[in-house]
């Protein structure tokens, strides 16, 4: 008989504040999002509380695993957050380690739309002003427009020739601009879905851009000490500009035509103090008054936006010291009056910066270069940008940063405030004052998290509390609700056990101290600081509770046994006393009592572990078989069996009566870390530097699931009392819990299950391969740099076309079903008989007509998968499916839409073969008469309804008094010449 299993199912993961992605706000300021690996997580900064957590489905096995965690074991984790733009907006978009994006309503908690066009980690995301189109920047070279609306991808521009480090759309132009770690900055089209201009005057890799909210100035970071800054040309302002400039065209691709110029250098300015490190991150505020420079170390810096009218001051007092200076350089060598006056027509290509004394320094080296004298009129980004503040970080390094928006309301004096992503686990909230040109920090959201990897846990007797180590606290959470309790500070925790009652705790550290702490008081009351010579590896309890025994790096295996004793005032307190002290051949690792009490395991450095007996600690039986040291050991309920795993990557099942190796298994891609029974059963757990966690029946030999979902390495798992959760904890710092479901399943089912997931890769790396050379090609070439599709060949899109072909086939034998009813009909009418009776409606297709079914089962499929769908489907099925489409336009047109789609889409994808074959001419000239009808139909209808909507927003303009100049947007600055700087 096949045996059945519960299923373990991830329930819930905690401990982790701020992990890859960057920090955003919502429009109002009052909700900030971060990333907690492949979670969203929800804060109210004001309070520092979690509001909620936005979480995709989490399998239970490693089928989920996409292509973005190949390899790792883990779930795709969130690389990217952009909130989408407007006041009433509710939607945050995210990018993902496994190449998808997923839209969020962030008031409800649901995923809305999901897209899969990246084979490898999303880089970068932006939406355009209105919200309607999403762009995105993988790790593939790939650039994706996105159809929010229409819940579709537009296409795939490619040109790049590495990583997309980001991207940005330019507000009231069809264009968007992207930068790479290839160093080159284009500007693409997307009228044409080409590029229209290249920037190649960067140095090195360019790792982010942003153009300021007014769409007249792009500001562009990268590995050198510079920020370049860009005048952004509107459409058609050709007289405008003076292309032909040495500025206007320096850093522009070979060839590049003049009058399709957008982006237009106005020199760079320099960083101050973080400019031996990158530019990680740079962002406009939303205000466009400030420029945030975010290094990739502990520093940001903050540029003051100048105003126009502040910039032209800057410019004429440039103007006048250059004057100054040439006329005191043409008394010097006595030139007299009209040898100064040439000197000021002389162009400089220096770098002005914003002090006086600086301007100086860049006259010196203007003087001395240059042919053209209109050069020193213009306005430079030193002119516009003003150095302010510096701030960095005291603990860690910035991992990311972001504006509170314009609507957020700040105290009195403060100009700006930011949230700061740390690399150790927490978000800053800063204000930087303006009066002061200081800044303090607002609040800090630290609570929730270790600064660094979880070393090890403990469950408490009862199961209700739970104890995690890392390197400077232990902290006390409820493993039911993944609040955190108490933290309480200590030394760097390897190991930890609760103490009788669970009121208190023990801590073994790396210094070698033992440290005792009062949970119930969240202080650490007693410690014993040379319990030890090293790193105290393993804590093992006695089953009498008396006590307990340590293992360490000093060779020896020590007894403790607990004491109370009475602090002053009369309250009582925990203490540990030495009992005893065995000596080894080697450090220890690991240590474990058996629950009868008799036998002592114990770990050592040599890959051997010996068994003694636990009371007068003789010597009993030594296991040899691991080919590396044995890290972690546990010993089954009954005290038969002992448990190993082994930095070899196998574990191995002892028996404890002869010390015979029942089986040995390879469990796990890297060293295996932590192993644990499920009590009362021979059932068990391990968990391994792979970032998995593997549930086996040690009876059966037989491996039962696999629990992906960390992103770092795992190093330790305990079982609850009763078998019916399990935690983990990691190197990313979270602490996942597992349940125990009603749910039975098969260890054949599960197998089946990971095929499947091969199967997926495979299709997906098979895919990956045909793009490779359109995608090489598009990159080689950057005139040819162009639009492609964008979907990916995913294993929901493989369903989904087989879900149509066996629509197609059903709806098929039904019409047929049909024909042979009609034509015994009309040979019964011939011969005189009574007509048959009429055909039952089909229960299979609902009852619906083959027309109405197929229409149905297309339409349910996802508009993010139904281009890749069709493109699977041969051509005989393409061509029937073509053959519905006029039929679904006879009933009022209710899905022109869709039919428009599949029609351009099934043509273009087979037109040759369409061309030759006759049985296809019939289907096509009925499609062109009614799809050209019904198109225009609804053409007509949004043209009325837009028509009606403006008329509505004039009527409600004129009833207030605003009149249309108000409502207009300020004109845009643009490059100013001589004539734009008197103005």
């Amino acid at each position: 008989m096949v045996k059945a299993y519960l299923r373990y199912e991830f329930s819930a993961a905690f401990g982790v504040i701020t992990s890859a992605a960057n920090p955003t706000y919502d429009a109002s300021g009052k909700l900030l999002f971060t990333s907690s690996l492949e979670s969203i997580s929800v804060w109210n900064p004001k309070q520092g509380t979690l509001v909620k957590q936005l979480s995709p489905v989490v399998a239970s096995t490693s089928t989920a695993t996409g292509a973005g965690a190949a390899g790792s074991g883990g779930v795709a984790e969130v690389t990217v957050l952009c909130c989408a733009p407007g006041s009433s907006a509710t939607t945050i978009a995210a990018g993902y380690s496994d190449g998808t994006v997923r839209l969020w309503d962030y008031q409800s908690g649901d995923c809305t739309v999901t897209f899969r066009g990246h084979k490898t980690a999303v880089s970068c995301l932006r939406y355009n002003s209105g919200g309607s189109l999403l762009v995105s920047g993988g790790r593939d070279t790939d650039v994706v427009v996105w159809d929010v609306v229409g819940e579709t991808g537009l296409y795939r521009l490619r040109g790049h020739k590495d990583q997309v480090t980001d991207v940005v759309f330019l507000p009231s132009q069809s264009k968007l601009v992207s930068c790479s770690k290839d160093g080159l900055v284009k500007v693409w089209d997307l009228d044409t879905q080409h590029c229209c201009q290249t920037l190649g005057g960067h140095k090195a890799e360019v790792w982010s851009l942003d153009v300021n909210p007014r769409g007249t100035r792009l500001a562009t970071g990268a590995t050198d000490n510079e920020i370049r800054v860009f005048a952004i040309r509107e459409s058609g302002a050709v007289e405008a500009m003076e292309t032909e400039g040495g500025t206007g065209r320096g850093d522009a691709a070979p060839g590049a035509d003049p009058d399709h110029t957008v982006l237009v250098p106005m020199g760079s300015v320099r960083r101050g103090a973080a400019s031996n490190e990158r530019v990680a991150m740079l962002r406009f505020s939303g205000d466009g008054e400030w420029l945030g420079v975010q290094a990739a170390g502990k520093g940001l810096e903050l540029f003051r936006v100048r105003d126009e009218d502040e910039a032209i001051r800057k410019l004429k007092r440039r103007r006048r010291r250059r004057k100054e200076k040439a006329a005191k350089k043409a008394a010097e060598k006595g030139g007299g009056k009209k040898a100064a006056e040439a000197a000021v027509v002389k162009k400089g290509t220096g770098r002005d910066s914003d002090g006086d004394e600086q301007d100086e320094h860049d006259d010196d080296q203007q003087d001395g270069e240059g042919p053209r004298g209109e050069e020193d009129d213009t306005l430079k980004a030193s002119d516009e940008l003003e150095a302010v503040q510096l701030v960095s970080s005291k603990g860690a390094k910035i991992k990311a940063f972001c504006f509170a928006p314009p609507g957020a309301k700040l105290p009195p004096g403060v100009m700006c405030r930011l949230a700061l992503s740390l690399s150790n686990n927490c978000i800053e909230i800063l204000n930087v004052s303006s009066e002061t040109n200081s800044y303090d920090t607002a609040s800090r959201i630290d609570l929730g998290g270790h600064r660094s990897d979880v070393r090890a846990l403990a469950l408490s007797s009862d199961d209700m509390s739970l104890l995690t180590t890392s390197s400077a606290a232990l902290k006390l959470w409820n493993p039911r609700t993944g609040s955190c309790l108490a933290t309480m500070e200590s030394g760097y925790g390897l190991s930890v056990l609760f103490a009788p009652g669970n009121k208190f705790a023990v801590v073994g550290t790396k210094e070698g101290s033992l440290e005792v702490f009062d949970l119930g008081a969240a202080a650490r009351v007693h410690v014993e600081p040379e319990a030890h010579g090293g790193a105290v590896w393993s804590l093992t309890p006695l089953p009498n509770k008396a006590g307990f025994f340590s293992g360490a790096a000093d060779k020896a295996v020590k007894l403790w046994h607990w004491s109370v004793v009475a602090e002053p005032g009369g309250a009582k307190s925990l203490r540990v006393s030495h009992v005893r002290t065995v000596s080894m051949a080697d450090d220890v690792l690991s240590v474990r009592l058996s629950p009868d009490g008799k036998l002592l395991a114990v770990a050592l450095l040599d890959a051997t572990v010996k068994v003694y007996f636990a009371d007068s600690m003789k010597f009993f039986l030594s296991l040899y078989g691991h080919k590396l040291p044995v890290l972690c050991m546990d010993i089954s309920s009954d005290s038969t069996l002992l448990l190993t795993g082994s930095s070899d990557k196998n574990i191995k099942v002892w028996g404890l009566d002869f010390g015979d190796c029942h089986k040995s298994l390879f469990a796990h891609g890297d060293a295996v870390m932590s192993v644990a029974w499920v009590p009362g059963t021979h059932y068990a757990f391990s968990a391994g530097k792979d970032r998995l966690l593997k549930y086996w029946d040690l009876d059966r030999f037989e491996l039962l699931l696999e629990l992906p979902g960390h992103s770092g390495e795992l190093w330790c798992c305990a079982v609850s009392q009763f078998g019916d959760f399990v935690v983990t904890g990691s190197h990313d710092r979270s602490i996942r819990r597992w349940e125990r479901s009603s749910e039975p399943f098969f260890v054949e089912e599960e197998r089946e299950r990971r095929l499947e997931s091969l199967f997926e890769a495979d299709i997906e790396n098979t895919a990956a391969d045909k793009d490779a050379a359109a995608g090489a090609a598009a990159a080689g070439d950057v005139a040819g740099a162009a639009a492609m599709t964008t979907g990916r060949r995913t294993l929901e899109a493989v369903s989904a076309a087989d879900a149509i072909i066996d629509a197609l086939e059903a709806a098929a034998l039904e019409l047929e079903r049909l024909r042979t009813a009609d034509r015994e009909r009309a040979e019964a009418a011939t011969a005189g008989r009574p007509p048959p009776r009429p055909l039952p409606p089909n229960a299979l297709m609902g009852s619906l007509a083959p027309s109405a079914y197929v229409f149905k089962v297309v339409s349910a499929v996802r508009a993010s998968e139904l281009e890749q769908a069709v493109m699977m489907m041969p051509f005989a099925d393409a061509l029937r499916l073509l053959g519905y489409l006029p039929q679904w336009l006879q009933g009022g047109g209710t899905a022109v839409e869709l039919t428009v789609r599949l029609a351009v889409l099934l043509v273009r994808l087979h037109q040759g073969q369409l061309v030759a074959t006759a049985a296809a001419r019939p289907v096509l000239l009925a499609l062109q008469r009614r799809l050209r009808v019904a198109a225009q139909g609804l053409k007509d209808v949004m043209g009325f309804n837009l028509a009606a909507m403006s008329y509505l927003v004039r009527r409600a303009r004129e009833s207030e008094g605003v009149t249309e100049a108000d409502a207009v947007a300020p004109a845009k600055r643009q490059l100013i010449g001589s004539r734009g700087a008197a103005a």
